[in-house]
């Protein structure tokens, strides 16, 4: 049977990781759409790391590319468009999985250098993919963007930026599937809640300073449904859904993948 992406192509910015014992949103994510038939193009500020992502696809059969951007330069987000489009033709799937909160504190103790870092990267860069994505989707007659967002957008917590920032792309997710239904353009959003992967768990063990067994017993305790967080491929078989046909209905969605934490909130 052929794939759900079958003849379509991705462009997956923040398909790297950082290194870890497990498996990041953004590199499963473009594992799954290239194992589901899409032509991938692997964007991350670290060169090497989408190519090891290349590497994993192309050892499975599957085809992809990588591209070296900083997407909090507008001209590094102009560039890859125009690549990824150079190279594959089209763009049909722009994946928006970028986003840090290294620095953020409560708000009497957040710095200024920190919170402008955390919502340049996390939410002013996803902004310049989509604005430099949409006229190429907009002209072949459709497309699919899904952002990565954040339970921490809707749940209470004591950081500030990374909560605003993720707000925020809730917000960009109904802006742009509003003003873009005629172009037949959906846009969606994820918010992934408590996930083991290598920035979450890991960042936070080196962080602290603290064992990684640690931290993830901790995070586990806190997921309702089964008292386990999810992975990366629980946000990227979301992503997949959503990226799809199956999902050609659907656009301005938030999508909780968080083990029942959004339930609690009601």
């Amino acid at each position: 049977m052929p794939g759900r992406l079958a003849g379509k192509t991705a462009v997956v910015v923040g398909a790297g990781q950082t290194p870890g014992e497990t498996i990041g949103n953004g590199r499963a994510t473009a594992i799954l759409f290239a194992r589901e038939g899409a032509v991938v193009f692997c964007v991350d500020r670290r060169l090497e790391s989408a190519q090891e992502t290349v590497a994993l696809i192309e050892g499975e059969g599957g085809h992809a590319s990588a591209f070296e951007a900083d997407i909090t330069r507008e001209a590094d987000c102009e560039a890859l468009v125009a690549e990824a489009k150079r190279r594959m033709g089209r763009i049909d799937i722009l994946h928006n999985n970028v986003g840090i909160g290294r620095g953020d504190r409560s708000i009497t103790q957040l710095e200024v250098e920190a919170f402008d870092q955390i919502m340049e990267t996390n939410l002013k860069a996803m902004w310049l993919t989509i604005k430099h994505a949409l006229p190429v989707m907009r002209e072949q007659g459709g497309g699919s963007i899904v952002n990565i967002s954040s339970m921490a957008a809707v749940a209470a917590s004591n950081l500030v930026a990374y909560g605003m920032s993720k707000a925020g792309v809730n917000k960009l997710t109904h802006i742009t599937a509003a003003a873009n239904t005629r172009y037949m353009v959906r846009c969606n959003c994820i918010m992934p809640g408590l996930m083991d992967t290598p920035m979450a768990v890991g960042g936070r063990a080196t962080t602290q300073g603290r064992p990684t067994d640690d931290i993830r017993a901790e995070r586990d305790a806190q997921v309702p449904l089964g008292r386990k967080m999810g992975t990366g491929w629980d946000v990227a078989y979301a992503a997949l859904f959503l990226a799809s046909d199956e999902a050609k209905f659907i656009t301005g969605a938030i999508l909780p993948v968080d083990g029942g934490m959004a339930a609690g909130i009601g």
